[in-house]
């Protein structure tokens, strides 16, 4: 259950992140400024693009792939979905 709530909280966290990021101009209002929280450490781990288009890199990305912040947040989301559930399924019949 701990697993699962942590898992939604970083999937979350990130989708919201992503909603009110500005990356247009990432050197005179960086991340953190702006109240990031989870996004700076994706970065750190080499996640710079996203599905909308852009890179923290700068530039503009046609094909970001799987590995962008979008495709890190949402299977957290369904591995948190999946994790509450067999959670349910133990407190009911283990």
């Amino acid at each position: 259950m701990h697993t699962a709530l942590v898992a939604g909280w970083a999937g979350s966290m990130a989708l919201y992140e992503l909603a009110v990021f500005d990356p247009s101009d990432p050197v005179p209002d960086p991340m953190w400024r702006q109240g990031m929280f989870g996004i700076p450490f994706m970065t750190r781990l080499r996640i710079t693009n996203s599905w909308g288009g852009w890179s923290i890199q700068g530039g503009i990305i046609t094909n970001p792939g799987i590995w962008s912040y979008e495709g890190v947040a949402g299977p957290h989301i369904v591995g948190s979905g999946l994790g509450f559930l067999a959670a349910i399924w133990q407190l009911v019949y283990w």
